[in-house]
């Protein structure tokens, strides 16, 4: 029911943001002489803000069209060359004039799309052939298509690999690092032939025992059962995936912003003195980033609180108790893929320790291709986005890369 209110008040709210929208528009389209005034700026930038103040379970565009190569710009497009009903292996074709190394990354499945990964996207088209795991909204998978749990994450990490061919290497980001961990040791055992040559695990929970932050304490102060009654709902019956359980998009942006609800905050109101200020850069900036942050996805309910049970729970990887379709996963049987785990010194979400617990796991990798590093002065979001991520961590994740293409 409460998805249901949700959606209710949401209807309710729209005709008054319409016309907050329509408001700002027309204070802004006023004559120059006008418009220009403080007054009139900010009240476009009132409008603005209410009429901002909702959300969306539509996956925005990934509006990458183009990409510099050696100085030469060249054409982007995308192509989903795999797909399943809850996720496509999408491609960012481009003509490159050499072949660059294949590289599939993997976006978290946590409440936001896989655009939420644009930048990183960005920034290694430019030298290598990239491929995304583009999640589906759970709201609209029939339930005619089943379920989706943490062992059908690790099935698409493989089955999406092996559709791009032998010789890739594989980037996760967050949440996901866990199951492509479990993925590659799958397929190092199996001797399978698209195990990749190279692992990146970026901000990702491999042990949530080491430096538990506000995230981790939650999952562990709480039994599972507390987690599926207060947490998951069903779909609502208009939508294609009525009546199937889901950890609702909503229920997680309120809980990532609770997390930082001043900054937030804040940054609402810089959007407000940006806007009334005129400052037209500031303030696309800060729309450009809640564009993306309000637009939200549900989870599939088994998905989520099998999660929460063996990756914050009961901390499964870490101490060899992980199994996948009730094989036990042994990272001892990664052996020739390198690995380069990568932490921000101020995350809050993926504590520094955490993702690094990857290198003891991995114990008959060889030392030469092994290689961790902490990024100073970044949150969690600083990882793979922003300047310090094009600066200092793509150099990493490239020569790791092409050192082992």
């Amino acid at each position: 029911m409460i998805y249901q209110n949700f959606e209710a008040y949401a209807e309710g709210v729209a005709p008054l943001r319409g016309m907050a929208g329509c408001a700002a528009a027309a204070l802004r389209s006023l004559p120059p002489g006008i418009a220009q005034s403080a007054l009139e700026r900010a009240g476009a930038a009132i409008c603005e803000l209410i009429a901002r103040a909702g959300l969306t379970h539509r996956r925005p565009a990934f509006a990458i069209d183009r990409v510099m190569v050696d100085g030469v710009p060249l054409a982007v497009r995308e192509e989903v060359v795999d797909a399943t009903p809850f996720g496509s292996l999408l491609h960012f074709a481009k003509p490159a004039p050499t072949a660059q190394p294949r590289v599939l990354v993997v976006a978290p499945m946590s409440g936001h799309f896989a655009t939420l990964l644009r930048g990183t996207v960005e920034t290694l088209l430019a030298e290598h052939e990239v491929f995304i795991t583009d999640w589906h909204n759970a709201r609209d998978v029939a339930l005619d298509d089943g379920g989706f749990g943490f062992d059908d994450f690790i099935d698409h990490v493989i089955r999406f690999l092996d559709r791009i061919g032998p010789g890739a290497h594989i980037v996760a980001v967050c949440q996901p690092c866990v199951a492509v961990l479990a993925a590659v040791a799958v397929m190092a055992e199996d001797r399978h032939r698209a195990t990749p040559h190279s692992m990146t695990l970026m901000a990702g929970p491999i042990d949530a025992r080491i430096n538990p932050t506000a995230v981790n304490r939650l999952a562990t102060s709480r039994p599972l059962g507390w987690f599926e009654r207060t947490l998951i709902d069903v779909v609502p019956p208009r939508h294609r995936g009525a009546w199937r359980r889901v950890y609702p998009g909503h229920a997680q942006l309120a809980a990532f912003m609770s997390m930082n609800i001043v900054r937030h905050i804040k940054a609402q109101l810089d959007l407000f003195c940006h806007l009334a200020n005129g400052e037209t850069e500031k303030a696309a900036a800060i729309r450009k980033f809640y564009d993306e942050y309000f637009a939200v996805m549900d989870l599939p309910a088994e998905f989520y609180l099998e999660t929460v049970r063996a990756v914050f729970q009961e901390h499964a990887l870490p101490r060899g108790r992980l199994a996948w379709r009730g094989h036990p996963v042994d990272t001892g049987a990664i052996r020739h893929t390198a690995l380069l785990t990568v932490e921000g010194e101020r995350d809050d979400i993926c504590a520094v320790g955490q993702t690094a617990a990857a290198q003891e796991l991995c114990f008959r990798l060889p030392r030469y291709l092994k290689r961790h590093h902490v990024q100073t002065g970044v949150g969690h979001y600083g990882v793979f986005n922003g300047q310090r991520w094009s600066r200092f961590i793509y150099p990493l994740l490239r020569d790791t890369i092409y050192a082992n293409d």
